[in-house]
């Protein structure tokens, strides 16, 4: 119903801001996510979510078009209200959430404050295919081998190895296979140190 707004940023507090369009001020909730992305300036945009109960008109804003999609998709799930989607917001930042989804990772979902196993394993089964069909699957992919070139690095690290050398080593073969696991990683790794 109402895309977006635009105007004055008349306040702001991490979870919600007061926008002067026109004359009118608007209290619109936002996530964490929103907040560290409000500009300094005056004038803002936000892309909005009016949710209308019986007792209550509220709405959502974010800076990110992307941001309000999965804003939506969340709020889709059964057992996820507008409270909940925008904690896990505030909690995650977009991509993490859909990496986590995309990957059936329900540990970091089942991480955000309010959300038991049952509930994270549910937004990953009604989600999924949405957030694959949506989102590019390499993301997904890229997100895992940065994960693996983490654990690596620590793992080098821990082995005593300087963390400068080794991230050059690193980054060269996860360039050459992306794929690689942590295991191929370190064992490539060590025979170029």
């Amino acid at each position: 119903m109402i895309e977006h707004l635009q105007g004055k940023l008349v306040e702001k507090t991490p979870t919600q801001v007061i926008i002067d369009c026109g004359g009118v001020g608007y209290q619109v909730n936002i996530s964490l996510h929103t907040y560290s992305l409000l500009p300094n300036a005056d004038f803002i945009k936000l892309f909005t979510h009016l949710q209308i109960k019986e007792d209550a008109h509220t709405l959502f804003g974010f800076m990110e078009k992307s941001e309000r999609e999965i804003f939506k998709m969340l709020l889709s799930v059964s057992g996820i209200g507008a409270s909940i989607a925008r904690t896990m917001l505030s909690s995650l930042d977009p991509k993490q959430i859909t990496n986590a989804i995309a990957s059936g990772d329900v540990v970091t979902i089942q991480s955000i404050k309010g959300i038991g196993s049952k509930t994270a394993q549910r937004v990953i089964l009604d989600l999924k295919e949405k957030v694959l069909k949506l989102y590019d699957l390499d993301e997904v992919s890229m997100s895992q081998s940065n994960t693996n070139r983490d654990e690596a690095l620590s793992a080098l690290e821990v082995l005593g190895f300087v963390r400068k050398a080794s991230e050059k080593v690193i980054e060269k073969i996860v360039k050459e296979d992306p794929e690689a696991s942590v295991e191929t990683i370190i064992k490539k790794a060590l025979k170029n140190l």
